[in-house]
């Protein structure tokens, strides 16, 4: 008997991403190590490089002629592309509108944003993400949710069956969870952190609300930030203009380091003193699991998915109030007791963010896909 054919969309590795990217790169990874299915990535890939959030991985022209060939599958109809998926079981889409009909469809449930957040996002994006869940979601045989508040939103707001919806949280690379102090000491004197500091990392676009984390800075007590810097990692996004403008003449204790590589990421957490995140909306919030696996006290926003992410493990607060964000640093960096109580705190909860256990339960719900029981 022929193992079940398992097909990912991984059309998002050859594009500039982040958290999407993000996920696709370990889950794929550990995917690709389990028994139990014969997995293959479109489009026509055959393993997934170094993750690189700005560029490809595979070079310009294997990456041109790759998405040159998505671009007209996405144009041709299912019947017609079926050929080119290896006569799946299961084809797991990410980009592609027109999947192969002989196939079972899954896909991945992030976010609601574009429903949840509109005005952070632009309206191309809210165009390709309503039209991506009319074709893909609302017909799926099955989806993976990120979350719970992923799987209610979807519930509420779209309407999709609870029962077609199956929660499998994603995982924190070990990286973050060994990292030495020879590491945090290098990317110290690599990025010229002389300072402890205050850190962020996500891309610099209006539901990350940066905005709001540098108006609370510049209400910190100058007690503090003469001891602390605030540093900022992450790329350019949309509609950052204005933000981008204020990190480029920031105040004296802020840093903006630009996009930061995978690899120098976890050496960055870790050396934090605490890690702030009071984004708007999330799905799942990578980077808050990833401080806790660090050991770095988190402070993040009391609203979608963050505290079911967070647990007991992060101080809450209201993404819409710099008054109560300023409080909460203060409060953090005060009290090394309370540090140290979330720093302990953290890293037992994020443990429950595991890749390995993450793949082998999506290679469980392919198999109820395929059987029909899921």
């Amino acid at each position: 008997m022929e193992p079940m054919r398992v097909v990912i969309d991984a059309a998002p590795l050859l594009f500039r991403s982040a958290g999407v990217k993000n996920y696709l790169y370990y889950w794929i990874q550990h995917l690709l190590r389990e028994p139990g299915a014969d997995t293959r990535l479109y489009p026509f890939l055959e393993g997934v490089s170094d993750l690189d959030h700005e560029g490809t991985g595979i070079g310009r022209r294997a990456a041109t002629l790759r998405l040159a060939l998505h671009a007209l599958i996405n144009r041709l109809p299912g019947a017609f592309a079926q050929p080119l998926f290896w006569n799946a079981s299961v084809f797991h889409s990410s980009k592609i509108l027109h999947a192969p009909r002989r196939a079972k469809l899954t896909a991945t449930i992030y976010d609601l944003t574009c429903w949840m957040v509109p005005e952070t996002h632009v309206r191309a994006n809210i165009a390709a993400e309503k039209a991506f869940a009319e074709r893909i979601w609302r017909r799926a045989d099955g989806l993976i949710a990120i979350s719970e508040n992923s799987r209610n939103d979807a519930v509420r707001l779209l309407g999709i069956p609870q029962e077609r919806i199956t929660v499998i949280y994603p995982g924190v690379p070990e990286a973050y969870r060994c990292v030495s102090q020879e590491s945090v000491d290098a990317v110290r004197r690599k990025r010229g952190l002389t300072r402890p500091y205050l850190l962020f990392v996500g891309t610099i676009e209006p539901r990350k609300n940066v905005d709001l984390l540098l108006d609370a800075n510049d209400g910190l007590s100058p007690s503090l930030t003469s001891e602390f810097d605030l540093v900022v990692a992450g790329p350019r996004g949309w509609s950052s203009t204005a933000t981008l403008a204020r990190l480029a003449t920031p105040a004296k204790n802020v840093r903006y380091l630009g996009y930061v590589p995978e690899t120098d990421l976890p050496a960055l957490f870790a050396g934090a003193a605490v890690f702030v995140y009071p984004s708007l909306y999330e799905g799942f919030g990578f980077p808050v699991a990833q401080a806790m696996a660090a050991g770095v006290p988190v402070i993040t926003s009391g609203v979608s998915s963050l505290p079911e992410i967070t647990g007991e493990a992060a101080l809450l607060v209201d993404p819409h109030s710099p008054a109560e964000l300023k409080d909460a640093i203060q409060r953090l960096l005060t009290s090394p007791a309370l540090r140290a109580r979330l720093r302990a705190e953290g890293r037992v909860q994020a443990l429950r963010f595991s890749w390995p256990d993450g793949a082998r339960r999506s290679i469980g719900f392919f198999s109820r896909v395929v059987s029909g029981s899921s």
